[in-house]
């Protein structure tokens, strides 16, 4: 049994899982619903396109219906905002409509690498923040951007690993790794993430938390999947805590290699 590691705290609020899930994608919301929980996850995303905000029960909006929100915090998500503009107003209608005034903030108006906008995600938050709302803004994995966005007071920051959707797992280690280093809030690595192994290698970093979507949600049995990429968070972060051996150009020998010898 691997040990028992501290919680995650972001904004005062207490987590024991460090696997963030987004919902998009699912063959069914009933295989979305069993990998949510099999996974152990606590915080779920889902974008406001996708759900029904108006409370007539639309039955090609109604993701909501399959997440429990006294199991999970839903993050309501902007994904589709082109600007700071319609990222504020949608997280708006997601809390008149009684949604956590939590929100992931994600602008990328570029379609083909959907890498998002460093000025306009910067914008957004100054807004979103000032306006008592819990922000957690995916970015470019960008040390300094990070850090002014942790001065206007986001709760978290979410540099990528790689393109959304590209599962090529933790590209931008280096820039990570600074971002880690500086942080005065949890860092959680955002899209790219497409093994378990990937996952493990962010919580090694010293990344407080992963979010993973495309690579549960388009597996053969996202269930299963899930599994796996909770075992692999829970995995990277003990060996965080406990501390990696360190790397050497040259072999050591694990057993004496002369002395049975004497």
């Amino acid at each position: 049994m691997l040990p028992k590691t501290p919680s995650l705290v972001i904004a005062g609020r207490e987590f024991r899982s460090r696997l963030f899930l987004g919902t998009g994608k699912f063959s069914s919301p009933e295989g979305m619903r069993d990998a949510l929980e099999a996974s152990g996850t606590e915080i779920v995303t889902v974008a406001l396109r996708r759900a029904d905000l108006s409370g007539r029960r639309d039955p090609f909006a109604n993701i909501l219906e399959f997440i429990d929100p006294t199991r999970y915090l839903i993050l309501p998500n902007t994904s589709g905002a082109m600007n700071a503009e319609e990222a504020v107003r949608l997280a708006r209608l997601a809390a008149a409509a009684g949604l956590p005034r939590w929100v992931k903030l994600e602008i990328h108006p570029d379609p083909r690498y959907l890498l998002p906008d460093p000025i306009e995600t910067f914008k957004a938050a100054e807004v979103l923040v000032k306006e008592g709302f819990t922000v957690l803004p995916y970015i470019n994995a960008d040390p300094v951007l990070a850090r002014r966005l942790q001065d206007v007071g986001v709760a978290t920051v979410m540099p990528l690993g790689a393109p959304i959707g590209s599962n090529r797992g933790v590209q931008t280690r280096d820039q990570v790794r600074i971002i880690i280093e500086q942080a005065v809030v949890p860092v959680v690595v955002d899209a790219g993430i497409g093994s378990p192994s990937h996952a493990a290698e962010a919580m090694e970093l010293g990344a407080d938390a992963v979010l993973v979507n495309t690579a549960i949600a388009v597996a053969a049995d996202p269930r299963r999947m899930a599994v796996a990429f909770k075992q692999g968070v829970e995995a990277g972060r003990a060996a965080y805590e406990i501390g990696l051996a360190e790397s050497r150009d040259t072999a050591d020998a694990t057993s004496p290699l002369t002395s049975f010898l004497n």
